[in-house]
């Protein structure tokens, strides 16, 4: 979500993923039906994170579950809300959604590395990478670390 609002903004953004494909983890959440939010008004939404939901209003009033409906929209995987009041893309499945995603961020500039594993920083501070062609370092401006619960 990042790298898509940076390159949108007009930064060079680069992602590196471990594996050899992105959205491993987004795919397999798709494998029930991608429930991407609830479709419940914010502050009933806040209310399922308990105390938790006064450290993470202002978050979620910058990106509500109103604007990712609204942004998986944009991707082409318009939305629904069930019976239960969760929210899907219609189609059922994260692979479209993940698709067209990883299209706009191309389009947008960024690029995307795959099998880049990340082994933190070199003694003077460059981000440090194992690539199938040996080590890399990189010296980015900004860094933002999304470790996929590690």
């Amino acid at each position: 979500m990042a790298a898509d609002v940076l390159s949108a903004a007009g930064r060079s953004v680069s992602v590196f993923e471990k594996m050899p494909t992105f959205g491993r983890k987004f795919l397999m959440a798709g494998r029930g039906g991608l429930n991407l939010t609830h479709s419940e008004d914010l502050e009933r939404f806040l209310q399922r994170y308990g105390a938790a939901s006064r450290v993470l209003a202002p978050m979620l009033a910058a990106f509500s579950p109103a604007d990712l409906r609204a942004w998986a929209d944009g991707l082409g995987g318009q939305t629904f809300v069930g019976a239960s009041g969760r929210v899907f893309p219609k189609v059922m499945k994260a692979s479209p959604l993940l698709r067209a995603w990883l299209a706009r961020l191309e389009g947008q500039g960024v690029l995307l590395r795959t099998r880049t594993e990340w082994q933190g920083w070199t003694a003077d501070g460059a981000l440090s990478f194992v690539t199938p062609d040996g080590v890399e370092t990189v010296r980015p401006r900004l860094t933002i670390l999304a470790l996929g619960g590690a």
